[in-house]
């Protein structure tokens, strides 16, 4: 379809009745001059107070379960009273109460079970996603844009790992044109769901946390979008995380290959495979900030004209290293290696950075906290004959480290550069543990205690002259790195 524009709201986006207000008039804005689609998280926290819900449920805790559900209902109902008039509040109170009574006869389930079956799981937290979606339409129909709540169960089709599922997108191109496309020519505003789809026989699936960016790329490439617009509480991709790093600088343009490295170690701003569908149709996708929608955010394009040495690193404390070392020599370690990936892949554990050593056959690999237990069970699963007969050492497990991660598409070709971010740390006495970097030289991938990660960060940062520089004060030049104005 010509034109169209699709606008994903974060949690924080839509968080209260005053912030979907705020996402209603940028929608109806653009609504005016071209065809829109929105895609809607489910309010802040929510998502959180489900999960939670679910476990008190599988627990047996029915009194933690019921206290939850309370406040689902409450903290819906005081926003749709706040957010709607009252000849507008009748019938979308009606639907909340459905809704949650819809969740409730899920988690009642998981309590009489004493389980959280995955699929049940997966339809009980869309709950809130269609929440949001329920109450933004009907705000834009009080204010005369013409707009309708779709679940995107109806729309995007998946494979059935629940959890974590990844969308089918011929099927997802043949539903999402089928719904939508009639209701954009009636001048109807879809509002959709993000986070969620169903398998191609109807069970309810989810994409992973974060998954609604995931979502709304799904359905530009489906739609053929112009663009995709993602609203977040930030003003774009920085070079750092403006927390740890006073001096941070909005990055003007990201190549989607940095933008999706950023976001897999640790960056906040995009689910990590939300640029996969757009890739082929080369839809460019800005991030901006819905809480200052006036600035102009940080565009993500194929490519970039000149790429400039390192132009952004993150972080994430939440992270395990796992280690695994043959005891003899008789194992070899690269079928342990095989054994151990091969394993993590079943679970659908990902790895966010591995290192190994030829001489020893030993390997390290770097997971997520949350995690770490079943990546546990499966590599104890997996290689139970070789720990109980000690041809492998027991696996051995460091909590207190985080993942530094450098990312340019100009990294490449830059002499020395590695070398100065290694100094950079090392000056700060702060040790590395572990170093890993891809074949294609776009990101450089660092281990070290946890204790230390912050400071590292601020060191590799100024290392590579990446943040603005300070008022009547000149910088330095930084071989292989352009600086960036003052945003």
């Amino acid at each position: 379809m010509k034109d169209l524009l699709v606008m994903k709201f974060g949690g924080t986006s839509v968080g209260s009745a005053a912030r979907m207000r705020v996402a209603v008039r940028l929608s109806a804005e653009q609504q005016k001059k071209r065809p829109i689609v929105m895609v809607v998280s489910a309010m802040s926290g929510i998502t959180d107070l489900l999960i939670e819900t679910t476990k008190h449920a599988e627990a047996g805790d029915r009194a933690g379960l019921e206290a939850n559900v309370r406040k689902l209902e409450q903290r819906h109902h005081e926003a749709c009273k706040e957010l709607l008039p009252r000849a507008a509040q009748k019938p979308v109170l009606a639907g909340i109460r459905q809704l949650v009574g819809e969740f409730q006869r899920i988690v009642q389930g998981m309590l009489m079970l004493n389980d959280r079956p995955p699929r049940s799981v997966d339809e009980a937290i869309a709950i809130g996603e269609r929440l949001s979606a329920l109450m933004i339409a009907a705000c834009l129909n009080a204010q005369g844009t013409k707009a309708e709540a779709v679940n995107a169960a109806e729309l995007i089709v998946t494979d059935a790992v629940f959890g974590s599922a990844s969308p089918l997108m011929k099927q997802t191109t043949e539903k999402a044109r089928q719904r939508l496309i009639p209701l954009i020519r009636r001048g109807v505003l879809p509002v959709v769901t993000g986070f969620n789809g169903a398998t191609a026989d109807g069970r309810p699936t989810t994409l992973g946390r974060g998954g609604s960016d995931f979502s709304a790329s799904i359905l530009s490439a489906a739609l053929r979008a112009r663009e995709l617009w993602i609203w977040t509480d930030v003003d774009g991709i920085m070079t750092a995380d403006p927390r740890l790093v006073p001096d941070a600088a909005v990055l003007s343009e990201v190549t989607y290959r940095e933008a999706a490295e950023l976001a897999y170690n640790g960056a906040k701003v995009l689910h990590p495979r939300t640029l996969a569908p757009l890739v082929e149709s080369h839809i460019p996708v800005w991030s901006k900030n819905s809480f200052s929608p006036e600035k102009p955010g940080t565009k993500i394009v194929p490519r970039i004209a000149a790429p400039t040495g390192a132009r952004a690193v993150t972080s994430t404390a939440r992270v395990a290293l796992v280690s695994l070392e043959p005891a003899h020599a008789t194992l070899p370690g690269a079928h342990v290696m095989a054994r151990a990936l091969d394993a993590m892949a079943g679970a659908n554990v990902e790895v966010l950075s591995l290192s190994s050593s030829s001489y020893r056959q030993s390997f390290c690999f770097l997971v997520r906290s949350e995690e770490l237990e079943k990546t546990l069970e499966a590599l104890e699963s997996a290689l139970a004959l070789e720990l109980a007969h000690g041809y492998l050492r027991p696996i051995d497990v460091n909590n207190e480290v985080g993942l530094l991660a450098v990312v340019g598409e100009g990294m490449q070709g830059t002499p020395g550069l590695a070398g100065r971010i290694f100094t950079a740390i090392s000056r700060e006495r702060i040790n590395i543990i572990a170093i890993a970097q891809g074949s294609s030289e776009l990101t450089i991938a660092i281990v070290v205690r946890r204790d230390g990660l912050e400071t590292a960060v601020r060191a590799v940062h100024a290392e590579c002259g990446m943040g603005r520089p300070r008022e009547g004060k000149s910088r330095r030049p930084v071989p292989g790195h352009k600086p960036k104005h003052k945003s």
